[in-house]
C-alpha cells in the first residue's frame, strides 16, 4: 500500500486537481504550513486526506514528518501543484514494490497551458516512491531530494503533470521565498559576491535559452529563462547579505 504525502500552503488555486487525482489511494497526509485560502476547505472534502498542521522549518523536514504520520511504508511524494495521471496510477498499482528500490518518476511540466520542453524543463524526473523503512528525505532548506545512496533506483514509465506557475505573480512570489530559502541553507557555507551574482545570473541566462534551447520555446521559453537568470542572480546577492551579516556577528 502507498500513502500520498502532500506539503501545501496557499495551494487552493492546484490542490483540488492534485487530490483528485489521488483519491484513489487509500491514505493522503497533508502537512499545512499555515494556509491562508481555502486549502484547508478543498482538503476537508476527501475522505481518505489526512490534515496536519506545522510550522515551516525547511522542506525535508517536512516531508519526512509527512511519511512519519503515514500509516503505510511506502511513500509517493507530491507537491500541491502536481497531478498523478491515470497511467501512472495503473503502473503503481501492478507495480511489484522492492524495499532495496526507490522509483524516479518522469514530470511533464506546464506553463500558460503549454508543456515546456525546453529551458531544462524537459526531460525531468525524480525520485518520489520510497520506503520509508529503508530511505528518507535529505533535510535540505531547498530542492530536498530521497537519498538513494544505499538503494536501486528503477525509473518508470508514467508521467506526474506539474503546473508550477500559472502567472506573473507565481514567478515572483517563488523567486522570493526560493531565494531565501537558498541564503539561509548556505550561509557561512558558500562564498558570494556581486560578481558572482553577476556571472551566475548570465550563465543561467545563457545555459537556459541558448544551450537548453529556451529561444524554440517562443514567448514562454524566454519568460522562463528570464526567470531562472534572475533567480539565479538574487540568490547569490542575498546570499552575499547573508554571508556580510554572519560576519558582524
Amino acid at each position: 500500500m502507498i500513502t500520498i504525502a502532500i506539503l501545501t500552503k496557499n495551494s487552493a488555486r492546484t490542490l483540488a486537481k492534485t487530490l483528485e487525482s489521488t483519491k484513489r489511494f487509500s491514505e493522503v497526509i497533508l502537512i499545512d504550513t499555515g494556509s491562508e485560502d481555502t486549502s484547508i476547505e478543498i482538503a476537508k472534502k476527501y475522505p481518505n486526506v489526512k490534515i496536519y498542521n506545522s510550522s515551516f522549518d525547511n522542506f525535508g523536514k517536512l516531508r519526512n514528518q509527512a511519511a512519519n504520520y503515514a500509516t503505510n511504508d511506502w511513500i509517493l511524494a507530491l507537491d500541491s501543484d502536481e497531478v498523478v495521471s491515470d497511467k501512472l496510477f495503473e503502473e503503481l498499482q501492478n507495480l511489484q514494490l522492492d524495499d532495496k528500490v526507490c522509483y524516479e518518476i518522469p514530470f511533464l511540466n506546464f506553463y500558460n497551458n503549454k508543456q515546456i520542453k525546453w529551458c531544462g524543463w524537459y526531460p525531468e524526473s525524480h525520485v518520489r516512491l520510497y520506503n520509508k523503512k529503508t530511505t528518507s528525505f535529505d533535510d535540505s532548506y531547498v530542492h530536498e531530494a530521497v537519498i538513494t545512496k544505499n538503494c536501486k533506483i528503477q525509473k518508470l514509465q508514467f508521467n506526474i503533470y506539474h503546473t508550477s506557475y500559472h502567472c506573473t505573480e507565481d514567478f515572483l512570489r517563488k523567486m522570493q521565498f526560493y531565494t531565501s530559502l537558498f541564503d539561509q541553507q548556505n550561509k557561512g557555507k558558500k562564498k558570494s559576491s556581486f560578481a558572482k551574482a553577476m556571472t551566475h545570473c548570465i550563465m543561467a541566462f545563457i545555459k537556459s535559452y541558448f544551450l537548453k534551447r529556451g529561444f524554440l520555446g517562443g514567448k514562454e521559453g524566454l519568460i522562463i529563462s528570464i526567470y531562472q537568470a534572475n533567480t539565479t542572480f538574487y540568490k547569490y546577492l542575498k546570499l552575499d547579505e547573508a554571508n556580510q551579516q554572519e560576519k558582524k556577528l
